[in-house]
C-alpha cells in the first residue's frame, strides 16, 4: 500500500526514560536503545519493518506513486462529502514502550553528562475526509532514529548564570505497543463522540467544540497505571492519540461542562493536550486545528495551519517520512520544554523552607479569586520538598491607609503609556501600569519598615524565606505589573496586584477570540511565581536558548495541566512541575559539586600535583576519599535515571563529607609548604668561546685593511 494511501485510525504510546549513570574515561557515550513490537487492532499480521532501509533525513521529500508497467497510476480520489469511505486496513496503534535505561554518563571530574530516556504512546484513527492519519508500520525503526539524529547530548540549562552546566543529558527512545492498546482508542473515541453527541453545537460552524480534559485523561491514566507498573524501570509516556471521526471538531477544555466552556463572559482556549499528575502527557492529533499566542505581535505564536506538527494530521496528505518526521520534532519540543527544561534560578538545598504572604487590602477584605488555603493546598500536594525538608506558610495583613511605605511603593512605581482605538475615530488613550522593579527596589529597601507594619518578627529559624507581598487595592482603574502581568517573580520576592477591575481584554487570542484576563484572580499567578522563586521552576513557555543567547518564547505546551501562562486555568501541579523543582536542587548541588571538585584539582596541580600529599600519609586518604566521590556521584546519577529524586539527594549530601575532606587534605598539605633557596657554583669562565670570538673578529678587519692588494684587478699589460 502506498503511503499516499493512509486512512485508518491509530494510536500511538511514546515512552520516555531517563536513565543516569557516572562514566569512566573509558567509556563511550550514551547511546539511545530502541525495542519495538507492534499489534494490530484486529490482532493481524503486520509486516515486520525491513532493518536494511537507507537513513532518511528528518525532513525527507514525499513519496508520489510512480509510473509502473508502463502506465501511470491516478492517485486515489479522496471521498466527497457526505459520501462514506471504505476503511482501510492498516495498523491501528503504536506504542513506545520503555526498556531499561540505557545508562546516561555522568563524569564527576571534569564534565559528567546526565541522560533520561523515553516511553511513548502514540493511538491513530480514521477520519474519511481527512487523508494520512495513521502510522506507517515502520514507525517503531524511523521515529528514533529521526530523533536521535536531530539532537545529541547536551548539557542541562539555566536563565541565570552559569547559563551552562556541568551535567548534560540525552534523549534514550523505545517504541512498542501493547495488546491492549486498542481498547484504550475504543473507550477513548466513544466518550468523546458521546460527548460531542449529546453537548450544543457551537453557534459558528466553524468553531471548536470543547470536550472536558477529565473525559481522556481518566481513560490514558488508568492504561498509564497499568504499564507504568509492568515496567522494569519509571519512564515517562507520551500518547499521541487519533481517536477516529467524530461528528464534528472539537478540542479540550478544563471546563467541567459545554456550557462552562462557552460561557459569554470570557472565552476559554480550547487545546489538544494533557499532562497528567502522574508522568504522562497525552496529545490528541485528531482535534483542532487550534491556534493560540499573541494576538498582534510577540514570540512563541502557534499558528493556525498545516506547518506546526500538533497539526501534523490535518490539511494535505503526507508521506510516511514526513510524518514521522512531524511526529519526531513533537516529541523533541517535548522533551525539551516538559522534561528538561532550562532553569529559571539556580536552587541550592535547604532544611528548612518558608512561604510569607503580605496582605495589602483596602478597608474590606474580598476572598473571592485569593484563596489562601487553596493556593497553599496546591503548592503541598505538589510535595515539592525533599525527604528532611519542611515547607511552612505565614500570612500577615496590613492595611493599606495604615501602611505608608506601601502607598509610596505604588506612588513611586506607578507609570503611563498611551494606546489608540477606533471609535467613531482614531482616540489616544492614557492608561498607568505599576513597575515591578521599581516596586522591587522599595519593597528591599524598606524591609525593615514592612516587617514593623505587618507585625513579623525576624528569626534564624528558617534558612529561606519567600516574601509575597500582595496589593489588593481599592482603586477602579485596571493596574497590572509591567502593562502585562498580574504577579512577578523576583530571585528573593514575588509582588503581585489586583484592583477592582474584574476582566480585561489581553493581547493574547485563542483559536480567533481574544484572551479574557480576569485580573481579579490571582491564585493562579501567585502559584506560578512562587514555583519560580522558591523552586526555580521555569515558566512553560520560556527557555534560555544557548544559540540566542537569550530566553526564547514557546506557547506550545502553555495550555491544559500548568499554572503558567495565560492559556490555562489549572491551579494544580502536573509531573513537570514537580520533577522541574526537586530536579533543579539536584542539578544545582550536583553543578557546584563538580565545579568545587575541579577547583580543588586545579589548586593542587599549582602547588606542586599530588607530590605535596606524600607527607604524612595523605597520599593513601586523598585516593580513598576521591574514590568515594566519584562513586558516590555515579549513584546520584543512577537514581536521577531512576527518578528517585530522594535517594540522589541523600547520595549527593553525602557526597559534601567527601568533597570537603579532600579540601582539606590539600589546604593542609599547601600550608606545610616552605619555601627554600637552592645556591649554586658560577660556571667557569668562556675562554674558549671568547678566543674564538677574538680570532675571528681580528681576522675580519685583517682582511678589511688588506683588501686593494688582496683584491687588485689584473689589467691587461700593453
Amino acid at each position: 500500500m502506498h503511503p499516499c494511501d493512509r486512512g485508518s485510525s491509530l494510536a500511538c504510546i511514546v515512552s520516555v526514560s531517563f536513565p543516569i549513570s557516572d562514566r569512566s574515561e573509558s567509556s563511550t557515550e550514551p547511546s539511545t536503545s530502541v525495542s519495538s513490537s507492534l499489534a494490530g487492532r484486529h490482532h493481524g499480521q503486520i509486516p515486520t519493518p525491513n532493518p536494511s532501509l537507507p537513513p532518511a533525513s528528518l525532513h525527507p521529500p514525499i513519496d508520489c506513486p510512480r509510473r509502473q508497467r508502463g502506465r501511470v497510476r491516478r492517485p486515489r480520489r479522496l471521498p466527497r462529502v457526505g459520501r462514506r469511505a471504505r476503511p482501510l486496513r492498516r495498523q491501528r496503534h503504536l506504542r513506545l514502550s520503555p526498556r531499561r535505561p540505557a545508562p546516561l554518563a555522568l563524569r564527576p571530574v571534569p564534565d559528567p553528562p546526565v541522560s533520561p530516556p523515553l516511553p511513548l504512546r502514540r493511538r491513530p484513527r480514521q477520519r474519511p475526509p481527512r487523508r494520512g492519519s495513521s502510522f506507517p508500520p515502520t514507525s517503531a525503526l524511523l521515529l528514533p532514529s529521526f530523533v536521535s539524529s536531530a539532537v545529541s547530548s547536551s548539557h542541562f540549562l539555566s536563565s541565570r548564570p552559569p547559563h551552562r552546566l556541568a551535567v548534560s543529558h540525552s534523549i534514550h527512545l523505545d517504541v512498542a505497543a501493547p495488546a491492549a492498546s486498542s481498547d484504550l482508542v475504543a473507550r477513548a473515541a466513544t466518550a468523546v463522540q458521546a460527548h460531542l453527541n449529546a453537548a450544543p453545537a457551537p453557534f459558528h460552524s466553524n468553531a471548536l467544540s470543547s470536550v472536558p480534559y477529565k473525559i481522556v485523561d481518566d481513560i490514558v491514566a488508568e492504561d498509564y497505571r497499568a504499564h507504568a507498573g509492568s515496567a522494569s524501570s519509571p519512564a515517562v509516556y507520551i500518547y499521541l492519540l487519533d481517536l477516529g471521526p467524530q461528528p464534528r471538531s472539537y478540542a479540550y477544555t478544563a471546563a467541567s461542562s459545554s456550557a462552562d466552556g462557552h460561557s459569554p463572559a470570557f472565552s476559554r482556549c480550547l487545546a489538544p493536550l494533557w499532562t497528567g499528575k502522574e508522568r504522562y502527557i497525552w496529545i490528541d492529533l485528531g482535534a483542532g486545528p487550534v491556534d493560540y499566542g499573541p494576538a498582534l505581535s510577540g514570540e512563541g505564536v502557534l499558528p493556525r495551519g498545516e506547518f506546526h506538527p500538533l497539526a501534523a494530521l490535518h490539511g494535505r496528505p503526507k508521506s510516511d517520512k514526513a510524518l514521522l518526521a512531524d511526529l519526531a520534532s513533537l516529541v523533541l519540543s517535548a522533551y525539551k520544554s516538559l522534561l528538561v527544561p532550562s532553569l529559571r534560578i539556580p536552587v541550592h538545598y535547604e532544611s528548612s523552607l518558608l512561604i510569607r504572604f503580605v496582605h495589602i487590602h483596602g478597608e474590606e477584605k474580598d476572598p473571592v479569586g485569593l484563596d489562601w488555603s487553596a493556593i497553599e493546598q496546591s503548592i503541598r500536594d505538589g510535595d515539592l520538598p525533599f525527604d528532611g525538608q519542611s515547607l511552612k506558610f505565614d500570612l500577615h495583613s496590613v492595611k493599606y491607609s495604615e501602611c505608608s511605605i506601601c502607598s509610596f511603593a505604588i506612588a513611586r512605581s506607578t507609570h503611563s503609556f498611551t494606546s489608540r482605538f477606533l471609535f467613531e475615530n482614531y482616540t489616544m488613550i492614557v492608561s498607568e501600569y505599576l513597575d515591578s522593579k521599581r516596586m522591587r527596589q522599595v519593597l528591599s529597601d524598606s524591609s525593615d519598615e514592612m516587617h514593623h507594619v505587618a507585625g513579623i518578627h525576624d528569626d534564624d529559624e528558617h534558612d529561606k524565606v519567600v516574601p509575597v507581598y500582595v496589593f489588593d487595592l481599592d482603586f477602579d482603574k485596571l493596574l497590572l505589573l509591567d502593562r502585562y502581568h498580574q504577579a512577578v517573580a523576583f530571585r528573593d520576592m514575588v509582588v503581585a496586584v489586583r484592583t477592582r477591575s474584574s476582566q480585561t481584554v489581553s493581547d493574547y487570542s485563542c483559536n480567533g477570540r481574544h484572551v479574557i484576563t480576569m485580573t481579579r484572580n490571582l491564585d493562579r499567578p501567585i502559584i506560578g511565581s512562587v514555583l519560580q522563586t522558591m523552586f526555580g521552576v521555569s515558566p512553560t513557555h520560556q527557555s534560555w536558548s544557548p544559540e540566542h543567547n537569550a530566553t526564547v518564547v514557546d506557547y506550545t505546551w502553555s495550555t491544559g495541566h500548568t499554572p503558567f501562562g495565560p492559556f490555562s486555568e489549572t491551579k494544580s501541579l502536573s509531573f513537570v512541575q514537580k520533577d522541574a523543582a526537586r530536579r533543579n536542587v539536584l542539578l544545582t548541588t550536583l553543578n557546584y559539586t563538580i565545579t568545587s571538585t575541579v577547583e580543588v584539582l586545579e589548586s593542587l596541580a599549582a602547588h606542586g600535583g599530588e607530590n605535596i600529599l606524600l607527607r604524612k600519609k595523605r597520599h593513601v586518604e586523598f585516593i580513598q576519599r576521591w574514590n568515594l566521590l566519584t562513586y558516590k556521584l555515579e549513584k546520584v546519577v543512577s537514581a536521577m535515571s531512576r527518578l528517585d529524586y530522594n535517594k540522589a539527594m541523600y547520595l549527593l549530601r553525602s557526597s559534601d563529607h567527601d568533597m570537603y575532606a579532600i579540601y582539606m587534605l590539600v589546604y593542609q598539605a599547601s600550608q606545610e609548604l616552605e619555601a627554600s633557596l637552592v645556591c649554586f657554583k658560577d660556571p667557569p669562565f668562556p675562554w674558549l668561546s671568547v678566543s674564538l670570538s677574538g680570532v675571528f673578529v681580528f681576522g675580519f678587519f685583517l682582511v678589511y685593511s688588506k683588501r686593494d692588494s688582496l683584491f687588485r684587478s689584473k689589467r691587461k699589460q700593453f
